[in-house]
């Protein structure tokens, strides 16, 4: 599993969008970082751990979960 290190501001979905071009991996992002789920602003140098996410992924959850 990859790495990303935070810097000042980082938001999940921000994140999320920087490695893997959709905020749509935000949702795998917090469940690889149970530890982290209390943060909504991150500051410099946490270390996230960086699920596989495939583009087929991306797409099913393209819509919120109360709209499936």
């Amino acid at each position: 599993m990859n790495i990303y290190t935070t810097i000042q501001g980082d938001m999940w979905d921000s994140i999320a969008k920087k490695v893997y071009g959709t905020e749509n991996a935000m949702d795998a992002l917090m469940k690889a970082n149970p530890q982290y789920l209390n943060m909504a602003v991150f500051g410099a140098g946490v270390e996230i751990n960086l699920p596989q996410f495939t583009a087929q992924e991306a797409a099913s959850n393209a819509m919120p979960p109360w709209r499936k």
